[in-house]
């Protein structure tokens, strides 16, 4: 009996159900491949048509072919015998012909392609970007998954490697996601599609970026959906290579520099009796307006982005040892992460700000439960070595299950 036969849609549809069956069980399976018609139904509207018998007897007619060829073993209801199949069987040793007849390509094959290429291009890659590849690698010698890449796609896995190769060591400037586009795919919207999964890549093999957005993460590679700014309030000096001195103090209620201005001032200066880093706009200018005496201000956005903490940086240089250095952030796993990340990476001078129990229990009516995820979270922040001295913190956080927003914190006007 001869394969030359067009596999109607049903039979098309039933051979591809088990060719993944077989291939989500590593290609050798123990166990028979098999698949009940019953339970996939929705998938074979021809053959359980109650109009047109025609697509269920050429179904049928086919698979009896396959199984005369030794290629599956049909199961028929009882009684049904030539009519209504009850399942289908694969017979592993002949599979191959299987592939062939829906035109599939098997996953082994697949898999071997995409290790190929990622083989070739790992030489070029160092650091988190070398790790990532190397775990899809493991998990493909393993028969895992090699997520984010994808067997099935090998444009999708081309253009991701692309974009790692095309990534900066350090994030020396920023560049628009447009741009950075441009330069790699010469198509202005190719990242678009690609930004979450390298965002995803690099927090996974970056343990200091572990807490940070996708957005975020992406700022620390340089890459940006615009060229950002600085918002800076009181009396700033910034002087640049040339020795010239920029002076914002003039400027109220603050002022926006580009971040690519901030990353390469030489000398920064403040006359001013302390500088507060504020995490968020809103609580930015409250604190401008209730306690910008004397103030020298920066904000965050969030996390401090590579340009703000070169400028922070700087200005620690400069700085007075009897001029405070404060954070001002939400009682909560991202503010402490915001504190040990300008601890660790700018200086451990930091101090917190309106960011302790007396806080916390004072605007108690206005914070949020601390959820599971944020329990294990602080667990974990008590423990890092630049957040000891907030520990008797984050015990009051855990012990009344609670955190704070720093917008609903009030602020006495100075």
């Amino acid at each position: 009996m001869s394969l030359l036969f067009t596999p109607t849609p049903d039979v098309a549809a039933l051979l591809q159900l088990l060719l993944d069956v077989y291939e989500r069980r590593g290609g050798a399976p123990r166990q028979a491949v098999r698949v009940n018609l019953d339970d996939v139904a929705g998938t074979l509207p021809g053959y359980f048509s109650q109009v047109d018998p025609t697509p269920r007897l050429t179904a049928n007619e086919q698979l009896e072919i396959l199984e005369g060829h030794a290629l599956v073993h049909l199961a028929w209801q009882p009684g049904q015998k030539g009519h209504l199949l009850d399942a289908v069987t694969l017979e592993p040793e002949r599979v191959e012909r299987l592939y062939a007849l829906v035109g599939r390509e098997p996953l082994a094959r697949r898999c071997e392609r995409l290790r190929a290429l990622l083989l070739t291009e790992r030489a070029g890659l160092d650091g988190w970007y070398r790790r990532a590849v190397d775990r899809c690698l493991d998990q493909l010698k393993a028969g895992k998954s090699p997520a984010p890449f994808d067997p099935d796609d090998d444009g999708w896995n081309c253009d991701l490697l692309a974009a790692l190769l095309a990534l900066p060591d350090e994030a020396e400037e920023e560049i628009p996601y447009r741009v950075f586009s441009v330069r790699v795919f010469n198509d202005s919207k190719r990242f678009d599609a690609l930004q979450g999964t390298v965002a995803r890549l690099a927090r996974r093999h970056n343990p200091e970026w572990r807490a940070l957005s996708d957005q975020e993460t992406l700022r620390e590679l340089g890459l940006v959906a615009n060229p950002g700014h600085l918002y800076l309030y009181g009396p700033w000096q910034l002087v640049d290579e040339r020795g010239q001195v920029t002076s914002l103090a003039e400027f109220s209620p603050s002022v926006g520099i580009p971040s690519a201005l901030a990353a390469c001032v030489k000398r920064v200066r403040v006359d001013a009796a302390r500088v507060v880093c504020v995490e968020n706009l809103t609580s930015f200018y409250e604190l401008i307006r209730r306690e910008g005496v004397g103030l020298a201000a920066l904000c965050l956005w969030g996390n401090p982005s590579p340009a703000g903490r070169y400028l922070l940086r700087r200005l620690v240089a400069e700085l007075p040892a009897n001029v405070p250095l404060l954070l001002w952030a939400d009682i909560d796993c991202g503010g402490l992460s915001i504190l040990a990340q300008l601890r660790g990476q700018v200086s451990s001078r930091f101090a917190p700000y309106q960011m302790d129990c007396s806080t916390l229990d004072t605007h108690a009516r206005w914070a949020h439960p601390l959820s599971a995820a944020d329990e294990r979270r602080l667990a974990r922040l008590k423990r890092h070595p630049y957040l000891s001295d907030v520990a008797p913190l984050i015990d009051h956080m855990l012990l009344k299950g609670i955190k704070l927003e720093q917008e609903a914190v009030r602020l006495e006007r100075g």
